[in-house]
């Protein structure tokens, strides 16, 4: 902020006019160079605290009171804004009548000078002002053409103000000057331009009563010609530049004996005339330079210096004619003439360069285009040269190069301007490369000088002029870069437009086109001179689309848009002609040629002119004396290079006619050798001034000092030493700390620009960045000591040694870069260093903030949000990356979060004031989004003034903010005053109605786009809603409030949906159609979503808590259409008003046809809410949609809005497996509730892990590599389970057919038969089993020969065989039974009983469990670990049992069938075998009871006590199998109970 820019708001500000301009429009000028900012950078380095305090407290209420100001302004503008114009041409006739006064008090000889003024003062504030004069005209004339009052108004007021600045300067030179006539034609000449203005402004505004009006856009442009005209008058009365003028006249009367038909013939000898073109080609040339140097000096310099030129001209122009005359042919003449047009055409450029840069020193590029104009008039006069003598050979060539050397010598004089587009890189690679060719040229001259080959002498001292040419820029230009990068020199700002890069383009067009339309240009200069335009021409169209998509004026954005078509439609008419030229060369076509080239110079030269404006131009830099010296090691080398060469070129001219002269090739070999070393010691002093290289150095070793008083600060902590601060209280600390972390995170970006293509800002941006170090480390290290928690202060001093150490591998990254832009290995390096860097930052600030907040400390958040206030009015915002409905979106979600967080700081205001911190943190960091995505908004708004009211509402809701942060820290300080309570409370309603204000804004910017966005987030809320009541459905509490049905609200769901589906179709027309109908449309679409949700949710609640599942799927199907229309809305949003072809109508289309397919899936699921058979289906139909949309939706290059950590992406897979495994069991049972909770569940499941997996997909530390990894794992994944469901949607839907005997897995003769084969499965399991228990050689009977154990185990594996065929038997006869239609196959109701399948289910469950009961005991009993009578038990339960299978297969049954004999004989196996058991078994225990020897005692108490000891186990024993025979028949008339009427019968 500079003192200027306040002092001209207090001069605007003091009286009520200002020269007849009302004081808002003073304040509205001095506005635009505001920049109200919390940007404290010099507050860290500033070492006295008192001081530093001071300064930071005055910077904070000057940013405060110049925000209010602006705001002030603002409003003042709107008051009077439309009065600016009158205002302007008010001030313009005052001005005239000023003028009017001076010109009488001038006649009178009592015009005096004011204090202060002098004569090259006036002349130079003239002269500058004349072109601001211009510019504001072109603004003013463009503004009132595209019809924009705004704009005009600021146009007409800054006219006005050029127009008073150069009223006073022409003043001055007429009272500074001693001629009276001169000083009578300034002032009657601004006079001339103040009346004139006057007129142009009185048509702008007549311009704006009709726009469009041809007439008066006619008058206004015939208008502004006569004040250009008045304006130039007035700059050529100016002291010297009357004399350049005359000196250019006299260059165009002489050049008029050029145009003659013939020469006559020449008088004098060929030898006199070439000797007297020589000599006068170089005084001519002389002359030249002293015009260049004599810019530099006083105006009567220049007046002498132009008369010289002007005369050595003619002089110079006689003897050329006279060498024409000598001309043999007459295409010699012709050839000679037009050299001589050339040098008249050069000579006058070079004096109206001249001209323009003594009138104006500081223009942009005017210096270099005076160089340049010096060296084309040098250049043309070398072919002239070429052409006319007749010297020996190589001499030319010697004298043309001594010329160009003389004229290229002057670019090292202090060099304060880019010669060139060359970057440093640049310059050493071009220093590199021509020093190679000189090298080589200077060996060729000795060498040819001595064989005597002249020709090849010529030719390479050609070369090595143009090699020692190209050094020179190269040289200045690398002076130029090593002067700015010093930190003590004053680094440019880079404006909207190059006007540099516009000046040299405009001059390099005109050249070319000159060249076009020469008579004499062959065709490959034509050819050539196209290209260059082509070139040209594309970067200015270029330039001129970026400036547009910067700038926030209108007016400049379309004229730069209209001027970039004007010289594109003139260049590709101008090619056009060069191709009929190059075709055939024509006078015709020349003349066509010609004729194109005029509109292409008038576009460019209006274009230049137009981008000259101050408000577009960059402030060029200021080069310090530190600089300065430091360029000299480079300017020194290339003048001593260009001195020694120019000698050397003599030296070789004469060894040219003389090589046999030996003193004069030890001189030769004296100034090579000069040439050479100077050359080194060039390349050298370059390199060693790398700019940046040393800075880096500097901040790197003090870097490394800061990390080693942080690491003892470290160390003293640990021990618990650490000695605190009591100069300085905690706030104080922690605010130093805030700013200075705050300062360092400013300058990541702009070093790691400058490391990566800027190495002339690089030395500024490190050594800036260095000066935090210090102050950070004292700063931190005292607020370590002040914290009392040992964890928190070793937090602090660790997170400032992690900044200064990532510091630091930035600043390694920078200098190795060291801003080359061709060095793209060291980018990567820089980039990961900034990141660190950011990350860094980011740590220590979130712990300052939290520290801070705790305690009431919220300095750091006000001026965070002050901080992003002031960037709402940075003139050109960053180039929008979206449109104004994109910005629209997140401004609204942003405002609507600090509405929310108000709200909350009202409650906790009065519940829990502690918590108030982390809520002010949370606005602040909301506010700091809002205000970025504000600004954006605005820019990309239409018209204007919504973006200027979006602006307005944003930043007034930032001093709501302001004010509601400071209570709530002085809340925290004092939670317990109540008045504070209230002060907050108030301030959160005002934070909450400029919220409203701000949305409103947003709403006249787009009103259908608007509707859409509270359509949205009323959908949000539908969904979320949607998500509690599934909650309460799945805990089975959604009950109906009274004893309604579902087919009460069904027809109430039907025709809701229906007209939901009309609303769809209005949301999707709407987006093509105007903003009311979309706004209707969303309004109408959120309306009837909220209605259809409501009678969905009772319809659910009907159903009864019974069925939980059933509520789950039809709310999830509303759910799902929700979500989909929530998805329309977006696409509708993002699609309005745009083209049919665009590719968000496509993405509009195709969320269209979700919404109409989850729309379709609600009906059915209505429908099968009622149809109990095809629930299940149903359900797992939505399920399997539902998943698909969100993969699509997972699938998008759509960022989350948050991120989620690795591990919470692995919990969720849990899901996944559990409802793989439900998926799995319900494919196998197919019974419905299983499906429908599988259904409900993956639905969960899938859902919670495609959002996990691609939250931690996107984890800041998760690599591209791996997220794209995750991201194709967790689509597999998806397509995986899809596979699935669809499989168990396959088994649902199956009908049982001859080929494929599967039915309704509800059928109880399907359950029955799948019972069947499980228990056969069973068996076989249970034999395998066996088998195992002891491997047999081979296979062996049942017979008497086995022991006991073999018998027992071959016996049991008989009886599990011969059960596993008895069930294969079973089930084989009950089909055979369908296929007889003695047994339905599918039942009339899916509750009726088969006919014989419940006997045969139990049946065939009870042989499963007998075998399986008997190969347990066969083995307990191989090992002796069971009795002989568990086993013999287990084989008789298994003959009842399959006595029981047998009866139930036999019911209905054709016992001639084959199947039953199978059967019969099946059953039977498995009796034998049963028999075969018990009774190997029975006999083991008999012989085992005759083989147990008792040992009688003998002794009598011992036998009477043995007895007795047997009598009570005997009669234990009987006791127990009393008990054990009641247990078996109460068991056995329990089960009979249960048993169908054909089973209870005789189990026997």
């Amino acid at each position: 902020m500079s003192g200027w820019h306040v002092l001209e708001v207090f001069a605007a500000s003091r009286g009520s006019w200002l020269g007849g301009i009302p004081v808002c429009a003073g304040v509205m000028r001095a506005n635009c160079t505001l920049s109200p900012s919390s940007n404290l950078s010099a507050v860290p380095t500033v070492s006295d605290q008192a001081a530093a305090m001071q300064l930071s407290q005055c910077a904070k209420n000057l940013a405060t009171s110049l925000a209010e100001l602006r705001t002030a302004s603002q409003k003042a503008h709107e008051a009077c804004g439309p009065m600016e114009i009158d205002s302007a041409l008010n001030t313009v006739q005052t001005l005239k009548n000023e003028l009017q006064d001076a010109k009488m008090a001038a006649v009178e000889s009592q015009l005096k000078p004011l204090p202060g003024e002098t004569l090259e003062k006036c002349a130079q504030d003239l002269g500058s002002t004349s072109k601001a004069v211009g510019s504001s005209m072109a603004q003013l004339l463009t503004c009132a053409a595209q019809g924009n009052e705004h704009y005009t108004g600021v146009a007409a007021r800054e006219t006005a103000q050029a127009l008073k600045t150069l009223a006073q300067a022409a003043r001055g030179v007429a009272a500074s000057t001693t001629d009276p006539a001169a000083a009578h034609a300034m002032l009657d000449s601004a006079r001339d331009v103040m009346e004139g203005s006057a007129m142009l402004i009185q048509e702008a505004k007549q311009a704006l009563i009709a726009p469009g009006d041809a007439e008066s856009q006619q008058r206004l442009a015939q208008v502004a010609k006569a004040v250009s005209h008045s304006l130039n008058n007035c700059v050529n009365c100016l002291p010297g530049q009357k004399d350049v003028d005359v000196a250019l006249k006299s260059i165009g009367e002489s050049s008029k004996k050029l145009l003659v038909d013939s020469l006559p013939p020449s008088t004098k000898p060929f030898q006199e005339a070439q000797s007297e073109l020589n000599q006068a080609a170089a005084d001519l040339n002389q002359s030249a330079g002293e015009v260049v140097h004599a810019t530099r000096g006083q105006s009567g310099e220049l007046a002498a210096a132009s008369g010289k030129f002007s005369d050595d001209f003619d002089e110079f122009l006689d003897a050329g004619i006279e060498m024409a005359g000598q001309a043999q042919t007459k295409e010699d003449q012709i050839q000679v003439i037009g050299n001589l047009k050339n040098i008249s055409m050069a000579s006058s450029k070079l004096l109206l360069a001249a001209k323009s840069l003594s009138v104006d020193p500081g223009a942009p590029n005017a210096k270099n285009l005076l160089a340049a104009a010096a060296r084309a008039v040098t250049e043309s006069i070398n072919q002239l040269i070429t052409l006319c003598t007749q010297q020996a050979p190589g001499q030319k060539e010697c004298d043309n190069a001594l010329r160009e050397l003389e004229t290229v010598k002057g670019m090292l004089d202090n060099p304060n301007e880019p010669v060139s587009d060359l970057s440093y890189f640049d310059c050493i690679e071009s220093v590199m490369e021509n020093s190679k060719v000189l090298g080589e040229s200077m060996a060729g001259i000795s060498q040819n000088a001595k064989t005597g080959d002249l020709p090849a002498f010529g030719e390479c001292v050609g070369i090595a002029s143009k090699a020692l040419c190209g050094l020179t820029e190269a040289a200045a230009q690398a002076a130029y870069l090593v002067g700015i990068s010093d930190p003590n020199s004053q680094a440019g700002h880079q404006g909207l437009v190059d006007p540099i890069q516009f000046a040299r383009a405009n001059q390099a067009i005109q050249m070319a086109c000159q060249n076009l339309v020469d008579p004499g240009s062959s065709p490959s200069q034509v050819l050539s001179a196209a290209t260059i335009v082509a070139k040209h021409t594309s970067a200015l169209c270029n330039a001129c689309r970026i400036a547009s998509s910067k700038t926030a004026n209108p007016v400049a954005k379309r004229h730069f848009v209209q001027s970039a078509k004007e010289v594109a439609n003139s260049t590709a008419n101008l090619v056009k002609t060069i191709k009929a030229l190059d075709g055939d060369f024509s006078e015709d076509n020349r003349s066509k040629c010609r004729m194109a080239t005029a509109p292409l110079i008038e576009a460019v030269e209006n274009l230049t002119a137009f981008a000259s404006n101050p408000e577009f131009v960059s402030i060029p830099a200021q080069i310090s004396s530190e600089g300065s010296q430091a360029q000299e090691p480079i300017l020194v080398s290339a003048k001593t290079m260009l001195e020694s060469s120019s000698y050397l070129i003599r030296t070789a001219r004469s060894l040219a006619i003389n090589p046999k002269d030996p003193p004069t090739w030890s001189v030769l070999a004296g100034h090579s050798h000069t040439v050479s070393d100077s050359i080194k010691s060039l390349i050298t002093s370059i390199r060693d001034k790398a700019p940046g290289q040393r800075e880096c150095d500097y901040s790197i070793d003090g870097i490394n000092r800061c990390i080693r008083d942080i690491e003892q600060a470290s160390l003293a902590a640990v021990s618990q030493s650490l000695a605190t601060r009591d100069d300085i209280s905690v706030e104080a600390l922690q605010e130093q700390l805030t700013s200075v972390v705050q300062e360092i995170g400013h300058l990541i970006d702009p070093i790691a620009t400058a490391a990566r293509g800027e190495a002339a800002q690089l030395g500024h941006k490190v050594t800036q960045l260095a000066s935090y170090f210090e102050p950070l480390i004292l700063a931190a290290v005292g607020v370590a000591s002040k914290i009392l928690d040992h964890q928190q202060q070793m937090t602090v001093l660790d997170q400032t040694k992690t900044l200064a150490e990532s510091a630091l591998q930035m600043l390694y990254a920078a200098k190795e870069g060291g801003g080359n832009p061709k060095a793209q290995h060291t980018h990567d390096a820089i980039t990961e260093a900034a990141q660190l860097m950011k990350e860094a930052v980011d740590d220590i600030m979130v712990t300052l903030n939290e520290a801070a907040s705790e305690v009431g400390l919220v300095g750091g958040m006000v001026d965070a949000i002050a901080e992003a206030m002031s960037k709402l009015d940075e003139g050109t915002p960053p180039e929008p990356k979206g449109t104004f409905v994109d910005y629209q979106t997140t401004v609204v979600k942003y405002s609507k979060a600090i509405a929310v967080t108000a709200q909350e700081m009202m409650t906790k205001s009065v519940t829990n004031p502690e918590e108030l911190g982390g809520l002010a943190s949370q606005m602040t960091s909301d506010y700091g989004h809002l205000a970025f995505q504000g600004q954006m908004a605005a820019a990309t708004a239409e018209p204007e003034e919504i973006g200027f009211q979006i602006r307005t509402r944003v930043q007034d809701l930032g001093h709501g903010c302001i004010f509601l942060v400071q209570k709530a820290g002085a809340l925290q300080v004092c939670p317990t005053d109540s008045y504070t309570k209230r002060e907050l409370i108030e301030c959160a309603r005002a934070v909450t109605e400029k919220v409203s204000l701000v949305l409103s804004a947003l709403q006249a910017g787009n009103k259908g786009t608007q509707a859409c966005i509270t359509a949205a987030t009323a959908v949000s809320g539908i969904i979320a809603d949607l998500d509690t009541t599934i909650m309460f459905a799945t805990a089975g509490t959604l009950n109906a409030e009274n004893s309604e049905t579902f087919a009460d609200h069904r027809e109430n769901i039907l025709k809701t949906a229906k007209a939901l589906v009309e609303d769809t179709k209005l949301l999707v027309s709407g987006a093509a159609s105007t903003p009311d109908k979309l706004a209707q449309a969303a309004q109408s679409s959120a309306a009837t979503i909220t209605q259809l949700a409501e009678v969905v949710k009772l319809g659910a609640a009907s159903l009864g808590s019974d069925d939980p599942e059933t509520q789950v799927v039809l709310i999830n199907a509303i759910k799902d259409v929700a979500k989909a229309l929530s998805d329309l809305i977006s696409a509708t949003k993002g699609a309005a008003s745009k083209p049919a072809d665009d590719p968000s109508m496509y993405q509009l289309k195709g969320a269209a046809k979700v919404m109409v397919t989850n729309v379709t899936s609600l009906l059915k699921t209505v429908k099968a809410v009622e149809d109990e058979a095809t629930r299940g289906t149903r359900a797992l139909e939505a399920t399997i949609e539902c998943i698909k949309q969100e993969l699509t939706l997972f699938q998008s290059k759509d960022v989350p809005e948050k991120t989620s950590s690795p591990e919470e992406s692995i919990r969720m897979t849990k899901g996944i497996t559990m409802a793989t495994t439900k998926a799995v069991a319900a494919g196998n049972s197919c019974r419905q509730e299983d499906v429908i909770a599988t259904a409900n569940l993956s639905r969960k499941a899938v859902s919670d892990m495609l959002t996990a997996c691609k939250q931690a997909s996107f984890h800041p530390d998760v690599s591209d590599e791996v997220r794209t990894r995750a991201l194709r794992f967790g689509t597999e994944c998806t397509l995986g389970y899809l596979d699935l469901l669809e499989h168990v949607l396959v088994v649902r839907k199956r009908p049982l057919s001859e080929s494929c005997p599967w039915v309704d897995p509800e059928d109880p003769t399907v359950i029955a038969e799948t019972e069947l084969l499980g228990a056969a499965a069973s068996i076989e399991a249970a034999a395998k089993k066996l088998e195992q228990l002891k491997p047999r050689a081979k296979p062996k009977q049942a017979d008497e020969t086995l022991d006991f154990e073999e018998q027992i185990l071959e016996a049991a594996k008989s009886i599990a065989a011969a059960t596993s065929a008895l069930v294969k038997s079973a089930s084989a006869a009950q089909r055979e039974l369908v296929a007889q239609g003695k047994v339905g196959s599918i039942p009339a109701n899916a509750a009726d009983d088969g006919q014989w399948s419940q006997g045969l289910i139990s049946a065939a469950r009870m042989v499963a469990a007998a075998t399986s009961s008997l190969c347990e005991a066969a083995n307990a009993s191989v090992q002796g670990h069971a009795s002989e009578e568990k086993l013999i038990s287990s084989a008789k339960q298994v003959a009842a049992s399959t006595a029981q299978l047998l009866v139930a297969c036999k019911v209905k049954a054709d016992q001639d069938s084959e199947a039953m004999r199978r059967l019969q004989a099946a059953g039977n196996a498995v009796k034998r075998a049963s028999d075969n058991l018990v009774r190997a078994a029975q006999k083991a225990a008999f012989g085992k009871a005759d083989d147990d020897d008792v040992v009688v005692k003998t002794k009598f108490v011992g036998g009477i006590a043995q007895i007795i000891a047997a009598q009570e186990e005997m009669l234990k024993k009987e006791r127990e199998l009393e008990e054990a025979r009641k247990k078996l028949a109460q068991i056995r008339q329990q089960q009979y109970k249960f048993l169908p009427t054909e089973l209870r019968e005789d189990e026997g």
